[in-house]
């Protein structure tokens, strides 16, 4: 049994585990440190209490914060832009079609970052319960109250999860990866063509586009629907200049475009039956000059 003061001085030592909880139930590196600091907080203005675990007290806090924001975020989804690239960004060279053992180590790697961007289909309850569960192992009994259910049907809450994230798949499989590069290429052919029919081919007509640039390009953050409209602006704005190298940004199908020695963008695309449904453009200078591109 321990007071909440002597769980406040040992908060430090929980941080990395509380902010990688954070990370994988928001899905975005600076939204998870707010959640962090949040819980801190929460921690600092309680009341000295009697407490059995500082470690489960902390996740619970974390979890109630996490579970908070995903709710506020469903409430105005439509006006708000989420982080586009994950944070903290995993970047490959990408594998030949015929990925060779060093490159199937490369995908593994990936893996975990590329479901985060599948947890985003989850319901905010359903994700807590499988993240908790799932990824950190933590009893029904102890998610049960965070999510104001039954352990039962909190198990549930896991279980539709996992079944909605096998229905959805990853494209971050070996076997499809030769496949979408071929479409990624084929698209930024089309682009430097200036073919605007032949882009649309290689488009769902719902296509998302999301533009992050951050605090140093505020002016290019965006968030673009349609293929028509994304097909235009990729041929307007074409660099045939421009250098385009092949990754695997978070397990997903990735260029990264440089001009020189400077880095323009990180574009990450998600393929679905066959077309391109979403692509996430990274135009901000700050974080694309973090990026550390490893060779397998």
């Amino acid at each position: 049994m321990e007071p909440t003061s002597v769980a406040l001085e040992q908060f430090e030592e929980h941080r990395a585990r509380l902010t990688s909880i954070a990370v994988r139930m928001l899905g975005s590196r600076s939204e998870a440190d707010d959640a962090v600091q949040e819980t801190w907080l929460r921690v600092s203005r309680a009341a000295d209490a009697e407490i059995d675990s500082v470690p489960a007290w902390l996740t619970t806090i974390t979890a109630r914060v996490c579970l908070n924001m995903l709710r506020s975020r469903a409430t105005r989804r439509e006006d708000r832009f989420d982080d586009v690239t994950l944070d903290p960004v995993t970047l490959a060279r990408a594998p030949g079609i015929d990925a060779g053992p060093e490159d199937e180590a490369v995908l593994a790697d990936n893996v975990s970052m590329a479901l985060l961007i599948v947890l985003e289909t989850l319901e905010p309850a359903e994700r807590l319960a499988f993240v908790l569960h799932d990824m950190f192992a933590l009893p029904f009994d102890e998610i049960a109250p965070i999510v104001e259910r039954t352990p039962a049907a909190t198990r549930q809450l896991a279980s539709r999860a996992r079944r909605r994230l096998q229905q959805r798949g990853s494209d971050s499989d070996a076997g499809r990866l030769g496949e979408h590069r071929r479409m990624v290429d084929a698209f930024y052919a089309a682009v430097r063509d200036g073919d605007l029919e032949r882009v649309l081919t290689l488009l769902d007509p719902d296509l998302e586009l999301r533009s992050d640039g951050g605090a140093a390009r505020p002016e290019a953050t965006a968030v673009v629907h349609g293929a028509r409209k994304i097909a235009a602006r990729a041929v307007h704005f074409a660099q045939p200049d421009a250098t385009l190298q092949p990754v695997l940004a978070n397990g997903r199908t990735g260029v990264l475009v440089t001009m020189g020695e400077q880095r323009i963008s990180l574009m990450v695309f998600t393929i679905d039956n066959e077309l391109i449904t979403r692509i996430d453009a990274l135009v901000d200078p700050e974080r694309l000059d973090r990026l550390d591109v490893r060779v397998p």
